[in-house]
C-alpha cells in the first residue's frame, strides 16, 4: 500500500481478496452443502485465470524492468501474490476434507481408489476399458519429446513413475475430463442407501496398469497429479497481408505453446519427480511452483453432482415474465407503449429471443444491428439472426474476436455468419468492443422508426441464467439515435462523433464521469444534497477513484457494491471517512453496472456495460445509459437500497481486505438475491411466474 494523498491498493492483491470472498462461501455452514462444494469450483476456476492474465502480465513486466535495470517493485508485489495464494490453498484444502467429512455424514462419499470394494473394481476395470481408455494417450517422456510444448494448459495430468529393476520411465497422463464426466456415480451394493461418487482421476489411478500393460515390463507404477497454467497473452504477426481472422486463429495456436507462469503439483510427489518437472518445463524464477492436494482442476467442482436430497442445493427461483412484454402482441407494442427494464435471471432472458425471433420475419423490420462479445455455444440470438437474413433483413454483428477465453468461439461464429450473409464486423482496430447494444430499425406508418436495447450483459442464454445483469429496452429517439451513431463509430472509427445523452468509452466516458463527480461536490459546497452511489465489478482506475476520494474530503457520502476488484481504500481519515462499500457473493454472479449520482434529490441514474477500469475507459468501446423513466429509476434505486440492506451475504470492504461480513444488529435476516426476486414479483402478477 502506497502511502500517497491518493493510496491505491494493488489490483492483484484485490482481486485475491475477491476470490477470498468465494472460499468464503465454500466454508458459510449456512450455504448449503452441494453449493458450497461447487464453490470450490468457481474459486479454483478464478484463480486458473487469474495466473493466466493477470500473474503472467507481472511476470512479462518483471522481465521488461529487469532488462532496463529495475523491477523491483514488482518482485515485491509477485512474491506478495505468492504469499497469499499459498495462505488460500491452505485454507481451501482445509475446507475440502471438511466438506468430504459432511458430505459422508448426508450418506454422499467421495472415495478414492484405495477404498473401492471389490465389487467396484471389478465394475470400474470394465467402465475404464470401455468408457475411458480410449480417450487417453499418454506422453512419454524420452529424447525426443518436446514436454514443456506438448502440455496442454490448464488440464490435468497424472505424471507416471514406471519403475522396473533399476530403470525408471515417466509418463504424462493427461486426464480427459472435455471428454468424459469428471465425476463418476458408482453402482449401488445391496441395500446400502448411500450414493457413492469416485474422480476420473482416481479411476485411471485404479486402471494405471491396464493402461501400460503390454507395452512396457514394470514392477510398479505411481502416479501424482499436476497442472500447468500458462500466459493468456499472444503475440499476433503485424504481417500486412493476413487477414485479422488468420491472426487470430495463429494467436491462439500460439496460447498453446506459451510460457508457463504456474506449476501447481501434488505436495506428495517425490523431489526426484518435481526435480524432473521444473527441468522440463524450464520454470524460471518467477514461475509460482505451488504444492497442492491430490487434485487439480477443481474448476470440474463447479458441475458437481447432487445425488442427495434436495434442501443440499439452493432452491430453485422461477423465472418471471414481466407483464409488460407479455400483455402485448407483438415485444415492439410492448416497448412503445413504455421502457422496460429487464433484470436477469430473475426475468426470461426469452423476452430478449422472441424480440428477435418477431423482429427476424416482421414486414416492417428493415434492419438489425447487434454486438456480441461473448455467445452461448448455440446461441438461439445469433441463430434467429441468421433466419433474419433469410427473409432479406439487412443484418450486421459486430463480433469482437478479441474476447478472453473466447477467441476461438467467436472466429467460429464470425465464419458461420457470414457465409449466412449477414455483414460481419470485426470491430475496431486496438479498441475492444464490449458495449451490449442492438438496434432494430422498424418502418411504422412510412417513417423509420429505431427500437433499442442497452445492457450490462453479454447476449449470452447460458451465462444470463447465473450472471445477474440489467438490459434496457427504449423506443426513446433520444437514446436510439445516439446507438445509431455508435454503430457508425464502429463502422468508420476515424469520424468524430458526438452524443448528447449516451456516455461512451473512449470518446467521452471518462470526461462526463468527472464532470458528474465534480457536481455532487460543488452541490455539496453549496449545501445541497449530493451523493454517489455505485455498483461495478471493478473499481481501479487512479483518475476516477482520485475524483471519490475528493469527493470524500469534502463530504460527498459515496457508496460503493464492488464485486471484485476495489483498488479504493475506504476509512481512511481524511481521504476516504466518507466512503463505504460492500461486496455481495451469493448463488448469482452479481454483473451489473450501474451509477448513481444524487443531483440534489433529482437522481441521474445510469446503466453501462464497462467497469471503472482504464482499459474499460480508454481502449473499449463501452456505452453507458441513462434511464429516463420515473418508474424505472425507482425500481433501480431500490434493488440498490436491498443490496445494501444485506445482512446475510455482504461484506465490507475495508481497508485491510479482510472481507468481515457485514454486521446484521439487531436488523432480520436477509439475502439480497432472494429479496431482489421478491421485489421483482411484486411488480408482476403472481400468475407469470413460470
Amino acid at each position: 500500500m502506497v502511502v500517497s494523498p491518493n493510496p491505491m491498493m494493488e489490483k492483484e492483491l484485490s482481486w485475491l481478496s475477491f476470490n477470498a470472498r468465494v472460499l468464503q462461501e465454500a466454508a458459510d455452514e449456512k450455504t448449503p452443502l452441494i453449493e458450497r462444494v461447487r464453490f470450490l469450483g468457481i474459486f479454483s476456476n478464478n484463480q486458473d485465470e487469474f495466473f493466466r492474465v493477470r500473474v503472467a502480465g507481472i511476470r512479462r513486466k518483471i522481465m521488461i524492468e529487469e532488462a532496463r535495470g529495475g523491477g523491483e517493485a514488482s518482485r515485491t508485489l509477485l512474491a506478495d501474490i505468492n504469499h497469499r495464494v499459498l495462505e488460500l490453498q491452505h485454507r481451501f484444502d482445509d475446507i475440502y476434507q471438511r466438506l468430504l467429512v459432511d458430505l459422508a455424514r448426508r450418506n454422499l462419499f467421495l472415495i478414492n481408489e484405495t477404498q473401492l470394494s471389490d465389487f467396484h473394481k471389478t465394475w470400474l476395470k470394465t467402465y475404464f476399458r470401455e468408457k475411458i481408455r480410449r480417450h487417453i494417450i499418454p506422453i512419454l517422456l524420452n529424447k525426443h519429446s518436446k514436454i514443456e510444448r506438448n502440455l496442454e494448459d490448464g488440464l490435468t495430468y497424472l505424471v507416471a513413475e514406471i519403475r522396473h529393476q533399476n530403470n525408471t520411465q515417466y509418463a504424462f497422463i493427461p486426464v480427459p475430463s472435455d471428454k468424459v464426466p469428471r465425476f463418476v456415480q458408482l453402482p449401488a451394493e445391496g441395500s446400502r442407501k448411500r450414493a457413492t461418487l469416485i474422480l476420473l482421476d482416481n479411476i485411471i489411478r485404479h486402471c494405471v496398469n491396464d493402461l501400460f500393460a503390454g507395452m512396457f515390463e514394470f514392477d510398479s507404477v505411481r502416479c501424482y497429479s499436476m497442472k500447468l497454467t500458462r500466459d493468456a497473452e499472444y503475440d499476433i504477426s503485424n504481417e500486412i497481408d493476413t487477414s485479422l481472422l488468420e491472426k487470430m486463429s495463429s494467436g491462439l495456436k500460439q496460447r498453446l505453446t506459451a510460457e508457463p507462469v504456474r506449476l501447481v503439483y501434488d505436495r506428495e510427489m517425490p523431489k526426484t519427480m518435481l526435480d524432473m518437472l521444473t527441468e522440463q518445463l524450464g520454470a524460471s524464477s518467477y514461475d509460482s511452483v505451488i504444492p497442492g492436494g491430490r487434485y487439480h482442476n477443481f474448476r470440474d467442482f463447479m458441475e458437481f453432482p447432487n445425488p442427495g436430497r434436495k434442501y443440499l442445493e439452493h432452491e430453485k427461483i422461477p423465472t418471471i415474465s414481466t407483464k409488460q412484454f407479455s400483455r402485448c402482441t407483438n415485444s415492439f407494442d410492448a416497448i412503445s407503449a413504455d421502457d422496460i427494464l429487464l433484470h436477469y435471471p430473475y426475468h426470461r432472458f426469452a423476452h430478449l429471443t422472441e424480440w428477435l425471433r418477431q423482429a427476424a420475419y416482421d414486414p416492417a423490420v428493415t434492419s438489425i444491428k447487434l454486438n456480441i462479445y461473448r455467445a452461448a455455444k448455440r446461441s438461439q440470438v445469433l441463430s434467429t439472426l441468421i433466419e433474419a437474413v433469410k427473409n432479406g433483413k439487412d443484418v450486421t454483428v459486430v463480433v469482437e474476436l478479441a474476447a478472453r477465453f473466447d477467441e476461438e468461439a467467436n472466429i467460429g461464429w464470425a465464419k458461420v455468419l457470414t457465409d449466412a450473409g449477414v455483414r460481419v464486423s470485426f470491430g475496431v482496430p486496438s479498441l475492444k468492443v464490449h458495449a451490449k447494444l442492438a438496434l432494430i430499425s422498424r418502418i411504422e406508418f412510412g417513417e423509420m422508426v429505431d427500437y433499442a436495447h442497452i445492457g450490462t450483459g453479454n447476449f449470452n442464454e447460458k451465462t444470463a441464467k447465473f450472471y445477474t445483469d440489467l438490459a434496457l429496452f427504449t423506443k426513446d429517439p433520444n437514446i436510439t439515435k445516439e446507438v445509431g451513431v455508435v454503430f457508425d463509430f464502429i463502422a468508420h472509427p476515424y469520424r468524430r462523433i458526438k452524443v448528447n445523452h449516451l456516455l461512451v468509452a473512449p470518446i467521452d466516458a471518462r470526461r462526463k464521469l468527472y464532470k458528474l463527480i465534480d457536481g455532487e461536490i460543488r452541490n455539496k459546497r453549496a449545501g445541497k444534497s449530493a451523493g454517489i452511489s455505485l455498483k461495478l465489478n471493478n473499481l481501479v482506475d487512479p483518475g476516477l477513484i482520485k475524483r471519490l476520494y475528493d469527493a470524500s474530503r469534502n463530504g460527498v457520502q459515496v457508496k460503493l457494491i464492488i464485486r471484485g476488484m476495489c483498488s479504493l481504500i475506504t476509512e481512511l481519515p481524511g481521504i476516504s471517512d466518507n466512503i463505504k462499500a460492500i461486496s455481495v457473493i451469493d448463488k448469482y454472479l452479481e454483473h451489473p453496472r450501474i451509477m448513481v449520482f444524487n443531483n440534489n434529490d433529482d437522481p441521474k441514474v445510469f446503466i453501462t456495460s464497462g467497469d471503472w477500469m482504464s482499459r474499460n475507459l480508454d481502449n473499449r468501446v463501452e456505452v453507458g445509459c441513462p434511464i429516463y423513466s420515473a418508474k424505472l429509476k425507482k425500481q433501480i434505486l431500490q434493488l440498490l437500497a436491498i443490496q445494501w440492506q444485506d445482512t446475510l451475504k455482504a461484506r465490507r470492504i475495508d481497508r485491510y481486505q479482510t472481507n468481515p461480513y457485514v454486521k446484521r444488529g439487531n436488523r432480520k435476516k436477509m439475502r439480497s438475491q432472494l429479496a431482489t426476486f421478491e421485489y421483482l414479483m411484486e411488480q408482476e402478477p403472481p400468475a407469470t411466474a413460470n
